[in-house]
């Protein structure tokens, strides 16, 4: 899912998204309430309508957002107090309140508000902000009032597998549409985060999507997809763009190098986006020196092409029984 936390995808048009074939896209809750608001959005028909975006949309509760407020933020039993990172305006987040706005906004899919646990954290922390995202969970559950929106729950645990373990225990019965791991992108060494994926994904129905929040890279994505997710969200495929950085099959490409300045071909021989029918690496490096809008935009509209390139390609291994080749073949590419 491309991530559109402001209701828009940097630098992007809604058309060129399903142009490159992304199917559904991420806004942001914690955003989109403290700027423009969710009433005003509801009043404007809702997050498609207002941004023209005709698929679905997954909100993310603003759990994780208002974790990264810091010291602008207090954690209390019933929710989450905090001061806006715009104006210093205090608000108050709870489970219920999650709920209204992502109700308000009009998501295909809402998060439920959970506890981020940061990285790293004692068992006893660990435990104890488990214990709210799972008492929230039900809150949320219980909140929901439309019948045409999904709720997903979100398994927390911190990097102990036994909670991990009770906070599916806890989470599948109270019948969530879907399931998402949380908690994975905080700073944790990589091969922990795989080990938590490959632990805990295995326990969540399989008649569920299940979602790996924050993540990833194109290698994080193939191993995610071994291990049985479903769903993705990452900002760095437009975050990259922005910086100069373009993913191809062959190579990562840091578009300002020297190495580029008279350099013909287009930035991935093997793409079918517009950038990479149209323009040279050459003309790209000129315009991100020159400091031109026009990079980001063709930079991005390529870089999301990759991811979603990568996306199709691996669902057509799936349907084919030739994952494991796939995989095999694309990880020693890449080393």
């Amino acid at each position: 899912m491309p991530v559109g936390t402001q209701a828009t995808v940097k630098a992007m048009t809604p058309d060129e998204l399903v142009t490159i074939g992304a199917q559904i896209i991420l806004a942001n809750t914690y955003h989109l309430y403290i700027r423009p608001g969710h009433e005003l959005v509801a009043r404007m028909g809702g997050l498609h309508q207002f941004m023209a975006w005709k698929g679905p949309i997954l909100t993310d509760s603003g759990g994780f957002q208002v974790y990264s407020l810091g010291a602008l933020r207090k954690i209390t039993p019933d929710g989450v107090m905090f001061r806006s990172h715009i104006d210093g305006s205090k608000h108050f987040l709870s489970p219920q309140k999650a709920i209204e706005i992502q109700e308000a906004l009009g998501a295909d899919i809402m998060m439920c508000l959970d506890e981020c646990t940061p990285y790293p954290a004692t068992f006893s922390q660990t435990e104890k902000s488990l214990s709210l995202t799972v008492k929230w969970a039900a809150l949320c559950r219980q909140a929901k009032t439309s019948v045409d929106q999904a709720l997903f729950g979100i398994i927390q645990g911190g990097t102990f597998m036994d909670l991990r373990k009770q906070a599916v225990e806890q989470a599948v019965p109270l019948g969530f549409d879907g399931y998402a791991l949380g908690g994975v992108s905080v700073g944790e060494p990589k091969e922990i985060m795989y080990e938590i994926t490959d632990s805990i994904t295995t326990l969540l129905p399989v008649n569920k999507p299940r979602y790996l929040m924050g993540v990833g890279t194109p290698e994080d994505i193939v191993f995610g997809v071994s291990r049985g997710i479903d769903m993705f969200d990452c900002v760095i495929p437009t975050r990259c763009a922005r910086h100069g950085l373009l993913f191809t099959n062959s190579e990562k490409i840091v578009i300002k190098n020297a190495r580029w300045r008279e350099d013909t071909n287009p930035p991935d021989e093997t793409c079918d986006c517009y950038t990479c029918k149209n323009y040279s690496r050459a003309y790209l490096r000129h315009l991100y020196v020159a400091g031109e809008i026009l990079a980001m935009v063709l930079n991005t509209i390529h870089n999301v092409r990759y991811y979603m390139r990568l996306m199709e390609q691996i669902r057509a291994a799936l349907k084919e029984d030739r994952f494991l080749e796939f995989k095999n073949d694309f990880l020693n590419k890449l080393r």
